[in-house]
């Protein structure tokens, strides 16, 4: 359910100049206190992104992360796609997580809701929505509740339906949460370690290497810019999908890790029913980092999709 991505590089001088433009806000980095229900009604957070630039002429594509990552994640993958598509390329930091506020409301609905808020301000209405896991879930609500905001949609490697190989991220949670990092040391060694109170649960090093891309110094005492709290009190509802009557019709991309457990065909139902405008689409040997496992293959089919 949560992303982490091997760095994807693309060879040197293959990527064209373009100016981007980004936002981030202030976050401090506390405890949540809420009762875990979320808000009624979620009001849009002003999240953090960077933007760039391309065609205006055409729908700009946004890329959107999973659970525990960052718009950083995508940084060598948004250039690219500059480059391959000419079209306006915007990674965005969900809330609680990145350089976003956070909030007790970590739901599906408050997530659209920052969408559905940034989207118009920045003049990319409608867009093609590109999101992994966590982020697949928030662009196929948005595209449900706000189909005049979303021209495709491409959703990788998650579908509508419960997600059940997640029932180990509450124990990374935890670990993240137990992680205790003395004052005043030097960044190498908070990172050294917080990785090695962390290998006893999250066992394989390139993931704790991804949840610590998210340690951060704040006046000297080091904490997680991720929200902890706010996920751990509704991973519950992460895990799942709000219930939805009404289909999107616009064409849609489900694209699928060969070897992921995420999306069984038990789902493609689901699928078809909300998006009867879909192609499912598997990429050979890749796990449920689609992106990160096939980088071109990934591409490859995007690029096909926007044709």
């Amino acid at each position: 359910m949560f992303c982490w991505a091997r760095a994807w590089r693309v060879p040197r001088g293959t990527i064209g100049a373009s100016s981007p433009r980004s936002s981030a806000v202030p976050v401090t980095f506390s405890s949540s206190r809420s009762s875990g229900q979320g808000n009624a009604d979620p009001r849009p957070l002003p999240l953090s992104y960077n933007l760039l630039d391309g065609d205006a002429t055409l729908p700009a594509i946004v890329l959107l992360h999973g659970l525990f990552g960052s718009k950083s994640n995508f940084n060598s993958l948004a250039k690219a796609l500059v480059q391959r598509t000419g079209r306006r390329v915007l990674t965005v930091d969900a809330r609680n997580h990145g350089d976003s506020p956070h909030s007790p409301d970590a739901s599906y609905e408050a997530m659209s809701q920052d969408l559905q808020g940034l989207l118009p301000q920045l003049g990319l209405v409608p867009s093609v929505l590109v999101g992994h896991s966590m982020g697949g879930k928030t662009a196929m609500l948005l595209a449900l509740q706000r189909p005049d905001v979303v021209e495709r949609l491409v959703v990788v490697d998650i579908s509508p339906a419960g997600t059940t190989p997640g029932s180990y991220l509450g124990n990374f949670i935890a670990a993240m949460k137990a992680v205790d990092i003395p004052e005043n040391i030097p960044h190498s060694r908070a990172r050294k370690l917080a990785d090695e109170q962390l290998s006893s649960v999250v066992k394989e090093a390139s993931v704790r290497q991804f949840l610590l891309t998210n340690l951060v110094e704040v006046n000297g005492r080091f904490s997680w810019r991720v929200n902890l709290d706010a996920l751990a009190q509704q991973l519950d509802k992460i895990l799942t999908f709000p219930q939805q009557l009404e289909s999107y019709p616009g064409s849609t991309l489900f694209l699928l890790g060969g070897n992921s457990p995420y999306v069984p065909p038990s789902h493609h139902s689901a699928i078809r029913r909300l998006f009867p405008q879909t192609q499912i689409q598997t990429v050979p040997n890749a796990g449920h980092w689609v992106h990160s496992d096939k980088p071109q293959d990934f591409m490859d089919a995007v690029i096909s999709f926007l044709a």
